[in-house]
């Protein structure tokens, strides 16, 4: 196909696809407004011309791909739509913001400008640029929530492309979508689309245990099938006979879901038993009382099932903060499984899926695009009035908000307050105002005494108590949960801090005097104290935590054994960065020079590697035959990190940069360690089988532990092998033993 045939067969594809998004807008509930993104479009078009992706299609084939999931799967209009069009313009282009904002008016400009922002530094060589500009996007998020549901967009179209992109940029890209946009899109109820990111990058990430998975779920679906219809043959002639307009269907659950079920409770994909669950979604007729009619459905269930009293879960009533609702119930089905049933109306579904967007669908004639849904800004505002200075703390502070579930608790006056679930009594204090938080000895929950540590559960009414002499403590952190706690908290302490800091100079000022206290004299006593910070040191001088002696002359020629000052280290250590370079290859790691790495190959971890500075991490111990990745450290050290360690997961999006593809050599010499964990049922000699079969397969045990309790035994057995195949070679061995229900890797 010569040159001229490619361009008209791409123009033909653009087309097609632009179409396609006009018809999707024009289905939608939104005011009519096709010229504006028609000329978003041919701008984007020109703008781009010429760009292609690494998959080779023309690079605007993405902005309207992106423009498709802000109308189909959001369900926003034609503002987001004309933004996510024109989303790369300013950043990959010669058009500005201005240029934007003279054709398309105020609100799209400033909207691109929000994504230029985000987007400009997410990938910078910055050590925390990640973690601050996504502090930037929430920031931006507080004056257009749209700004966000775009950026959503544009990241799920690039994790459904995500094949294209080299192995380390898909690591960091997948850590990243894990880390920070599955649950941001969570907290805004777009669950399909939570879903998906999820899927995606557990796909990318965990391709073998996927796949497996995958595999299963085929494999078992005649199973659920039977279960489903065995479920619903008695319940569909009840609810036709009360005239219900209403679809019933099994939906499985997704496939990181069920890894992360199996992970949590260490038992294989054969014994999780609420892969499925019925959705029983009847259609929104008006003047409906919509909770009305899903309790009539949960009647209509309970008369012929028996129900699991504890399993029922009402959003009817009380709606999740992201805007969930629906009616949750797990009954005990024909079959002898428990099956669990959602019960909700078409809106409550659009809702489920789409978010606080799908809202518009139900409104009366054509709307134009508003903010309802920064319903929940308010919170992660006052966040944001207060910023942690440590970017990637203040990540760790905006997830425990975006993970949290809520509980309801009650002020001795009786009003309702929603707080997160786990929260504490000091959570409350600070909820209810800061001076109360900073003064607070204790709490009455219930009307009984209970310390500040103490957990709230839903219904509890809570009282504090306050004492003017109190002030905030240092181990208060440990007692607090809640972002907009700990943001308050920390911001009483700092200033605490600061006080005592300024004792603390005053102090040194006096010993020696104000002529000598230069930075020289001060870089020596933080080099002798091992303190990085002039203001720590400070603060332990005003703190009586350091006493300085009348001479300090010692302490000014105190060396390292090797002749030279820490901070000299400290200052060659900043110093020394990794290059980078163009390549695709793949070889042996040698660390002895990490200026020589090259991030772009796929290194083999050498068994005489071990010999040289880097280490496995010890949050999540891998051992040769897990998939794992690098991670090159301050000190001059790559970590090994399994690819589904929580902390490699918070390294991947904050620190993209400094991420290596790693693969595992042979192993004949060195050892890992690796815990099983063995359960079934217990018998005389039950111990001695399972030690015979470990001394008979030649691996050295570091422990064994094994409790038996009314007849059943677990057993904990710690020991060193060369692999993942030595540990599944000695599992399925054990396995083989009378007796032996499950055999698992503690991961």
């Amino acid at each position: 196909m010569d040159k001229e045939d490619k361009t008209k067969d791409d123009d033909l594809m653009v087309e097609r696809e632009f179409e396609a998004l006009i018809n999707d807008y024009l289905k939608t509930n939104h005011r009519r407004k096709v010229e504006i993104i028609r000329k978003a479009f041919h701008l984007a078009k020109e703008a781009h011309k010429g760009a292609r992706r690494r998959s080779g299609e023309p690079y605007i084939m993405h902005p309207i791909a992106v423009a498709r999931i802000v109308c189909s799967e959001i369900g926003l209009g034609s503002t987001s739509i004309c933004a996510a069009l024109l989303h790369d313009v300013v950043e990959d282009t010669d058009y500005t913001v201005e240029d934007l904002k003279k054709i398309f008016g105020d609100k799209i400009a400033e909207i691109v400008d929000g994504l230029t922002k985000i987007s400009s530094g997410m990938f910078g060589d910055n050590v925390s640029s990640q973690a601050e500009n996504f502090r930037k996007l929430l920031l931006t998020m507080a004056d257009d929530i749209r700004v966000i549901l775009v950026k959503i967009a544009d990241r799920l179209h690039n994790m459904r492309t995500l094949g294209s992109m080299a192995p380390a940029k898909r690591h960091k890209i997948a850590g990243e979508t894990m880390y920070i946009y599955a649950p941001l899109a969570h907290r805004l109820g777009l669950f399909a689309i939570k879903t998906e990111l999820e899927e995606l990058s557990f796909k990318y990430e965990n391709t073998e245990e996927y796949n497996e998975i995958v595999s299963k779920l085929e494999s078992s679906l005649s199973i659920r099938k039977n279960i489903f219809e065995h479920f619903a043959e008695p319940v569909v002639p009840k609810l036709d006979e009360l005239g219900f307009k209403y679809e019933i269907r099994a939906r499985d659950k997704s496939v990181y879901s069920i890894w992360n079920k199996m992970k949590s409770k260490g038992v294989p994909f054969e014994e999780i038993y609420d892969i499925f669950a019925v959705r029983i979604i009847f259609d929104s007729e008006p003047g409906m009382d919509e909770k009305k009619r899903c309790w009539d459905i949960y009647s209509v269930i309970t008369d012929i099932y028996k129900l699991r009293p504890d399993r029922i879960r009402d959003w009817v009533s009380r709606p999740k903060s992201n805007g969930y609702q629906a009616l949750h119930l797990t009954v005990m089905g024909p079959d002898g499984e428990w099956v669990e049933i959602q019960i909700r109306s078409r809106r409550m579904d659009d809702i489920a899926e789409k978010g606080f967007a799908a809202h518009w669908k139900y409104k009366e004639g054509k709307i134009e695009e508003d903010n309802e849904l920064d319903k929940w800004l308010k919170t992660i505002t006052e966040i944001l009035e207060h910023p942690n200075p440590n970017a990637i703390d203040f990540l760790d502070t905006i997830k425990l908000n975006l993970f949290s579930q809520e509980i309801f608790v009650f002020t001795p006056k009786g009003d309702l307050r929603t707080m997160a679930q786990g929260s504490t009594a000091l959570d409350f204090a600070y909820e209810l105002h800061t001076n109360i938080g900073d003064h607070c000895i204790g709490a009455k929950v219930n009307h009984k005494l209970v310390p500040l540590s103490h957990k709230l559960n839903s219904g509890d009414q809570v009282e504090i108590l306050t004492s003017k002499s109190q002030s905030p403590q240092p181990e208060w952190l440990g007692f607090i949960t809640s972002a907009k706690a700990r943001t308050k908290l920390e911001s009483t302490l700092k200033k605490q801090k600061k006080e005592v800091a300024k004792k603390g100079e005053a102090i040194l000022k006096e010993i020696v005097g104000e002529a000598e206290l230069t930075s020289s004299t001060i870089d020596k006593l933080l080099d002798f104290y091992k303190i990085t910070k002039k203001e720590d040191f400070f603060f332990a001088l005003g703190n009586k935590t350091i006493v300085l002696p009348a001479n300090l002359d010692k302490l000014f020629n105190q060396k390292d054994k090797d002749g030279s000052s820490n901070i000299f280290m400290r200052y060659m250590k900043q110093a020394f960065r990794v290059g980078k370079k163009e390549s695709g290859d793949t070889e042996s790691l040698d660390t002895d020079d990490l200026d020589t790495i090259d991030k772009k190959k796929t290194y083999i971890l050498e068994e005489d590697s071990f010999k040289k500075n880097f280490r496995i991490a010890s949050c999540c111990n891998p051992i040769p035959g897990d998939k794992v990745f690098g991670f090159i450290t301050d000190n001059n050290e790559i970590q090994v990190h399994g690819v589904n360690c929580p902390v490699g997961l918070k390294l991947k999006a904050s620190f993209g940069d400094k991420i290596l593809t790693l693969e595992w050599g042979r192993y004949a010499q060195y050892s890992f360690l690796s815990t099983i964990i063995i359960r079934g049922i217990d018998r005389v000699g039950m111990l001695n089988d399972i030690t015979k079969v470990i001394i008979t397969d030649s691996v050295n045990i570091k422990s064994l532990n094994i409790e038996s309790n009314d007849g059943i035994f677990e057993g904990k057995v710690s020991l060193y092998v060369h692999s993942v195949v030595d540990v599944q070679k000695l599992c399925s061995q054990i396995l083989k033993i009378e007796g032996v229900q499950s055999v698992n890797r503690l991961s």
